[in-house]
């Protein structure tokens, strides 16, 4: 993408708009949205684009970066930017998707997190056309009576429509009144920032909406909204995250982010290509062709990955990436500097499950039991086959997990 500032079009084209639709869930509404894009571009009046963030995740991964993507498409179009830190309701906590109230978080732990956002964004957007608000601008100004005007704006019925809410109603989960005001102010923040589009995860949409209803509400122009699907981690089947232990973070180093993406599976790139890559989409539609026509799917896992690591890190890092990747997988090259760890074992030795968890490279006993059905557990090279196999004090292992996960251990006596 280029940092240059974008002209806007006289109207949009049929690309721009395939660009814009690109991965999206849903549009609301879609054909409000696509005039006002033509109104904005036969005005020369760039729109107000929004999308909020709370300060409770400040180490970003790829999944974050569906949305930021997203608003560098719309900032290269030549749009208005606008990165919301929610640090006041961030002070609340979102409820959505929990099952039981969530712990605020202290006022100097939102400021210790919002001020991490800042370097991580701007590897993505361009630092000269966003601009980065607070939401406790206006939300710190606001009275009781203000509050009370804004809560007369919804119904506890209407709140209780949220999947969330109900299901905790329904099983006499409790509910806080402070959690009913988090997406009243998120709304608010549409009101405040007088927003034309707002971008959120599918799971936003309630919030998201509650934007559109107080701006009528304001006598505003009602904000369009545009949702994106949250991004399958690693595994391609739960959503990316720390805890799952399947994400790619957004600040880990290149050679380590381009084996974890080299590591996803054929069908899970196509969607990393539709939502993380800035490659067009008829280009991406000429890989998948190749494919069908019997190229090798590596080829442009290797593209892939290399735009993501030259995005974070810069293309020399991701050249290097490249080669060490190949170097040490595609040539089955072991690293000189893996350091190696005692592990001390009894009379009877460890056995293999027990040795991947000692190693640290699987979690648990089950874990290692199912990788080693699957033909991923290798030992000095050799896959292994037998769960009951043990290792005994004296032996220096190289043990193997997949492509990426390496250990080299000496076994010693207890």
């Amino acid at each position: 993408m280029s940092g240059a500032p974008a002209i806007m079009e006289q109207a949009l084209s049929e690309q721009s708009w395939a660009e814009i639709k690109r991965g999206t869930d849903e549009i609301i509404p879609e054909a409000e949205f696509r005039e006002r894009f033509d109104n904005a571009a036969a005005n020369g009046t760039p729109l107000i684009v929004k999308a909020g963030f709370d300060p409770t995740a400040p180490d970003l991964h790829l999944g974050h970066t569906v949305l930021l993507n997203k608003m560098r498409w719309l900032q290269d179009m030549g749009h208005d930017i606008v990165f919301l830190i929610g640090d006041f309701t961030g002070r609340i906590g979102d409820p959505t998707g929990k099952n039981v109230t969530r712990k605020p978080l202290t006022e100097e732990q939102v400021e210790a997190n919002a001020r991490t956002y800042e370097a991580q964004i701007y590897k993505v957007l361009d630092p000269a056309r966003t601009r980065i608000v607070l939401n406790s601008s206006w939300l710190n100004e606001f009275s009781a009576a203000d509050l009370i005007r804004l809560a007369s704006s919804h119904t506890v019925a209407r709140m209780l429509e949220r999947d969330d809410f109900s299901k905790r109603y329904q099983s006499n989960q409790p509910i806080a009144i402070h959690e009913f005001l988090y997406p009243l102010l998120q709304g608010y923040d549409s009101v405040a920032l007088n927003a034309d589009l707002e971008l959120g995860g599918t799971d936003q949409k309630f919030n998201l909406l509650m934007g559109r209803h107080l701006q009528q509400a304001q006598g505003q122009t009602p904000q369009a909204v545009l949702t994106m699907p949250l991004l399958e981690g690693l595994d391609g089947v739960n959503k990316m995250s720390k805890s799952l232990d399947n994400y790619v973070g957004i600040d880990e180093a290149p050679n380590e982010q381009y084996g974890k993406l080299m590591s996803i599976s054929d069908d899970l790139m196509w969607r990393y290509y539709e939502l993380l890559s800035f490659e067009p989409i008829d280009t991406v539609a000429d890989y998948r062709a190749q494919v069908a026509d019997g190229e090798n799917p590596m080829t442009y896992k290797h593209r892939l990955a290399r735009e993501i690591v030259a995005r974070f890190h810069g293309e020399s890092a991701a050249s290097q990436a490249y080669e060490a990747f190949v170097a040490r997988f595609s040539n089955k090259i072991v690293p000189e500097d893996i350091a190696v760890t005692p592990i001390a074992v009894d009379d009877a030795g460890i056995q293999i499950a027990a040795l991947l968890v000692a190693c640290e490279l699987t979690q648990s006993n089950g874990e290692g039991m199912r990788l080693i059905k699957q033909g991923a557990v290798r030992v000095d090279g050799a896959v292994v086959t037998d769960k009951s196999v043990a290792y005994v004090a004296g032996q220096e292992l190289l043990v193997q997990v997949g492509k990426r996960r390496i250990a080299r251990v000496a076994l010693q006596p207890a």
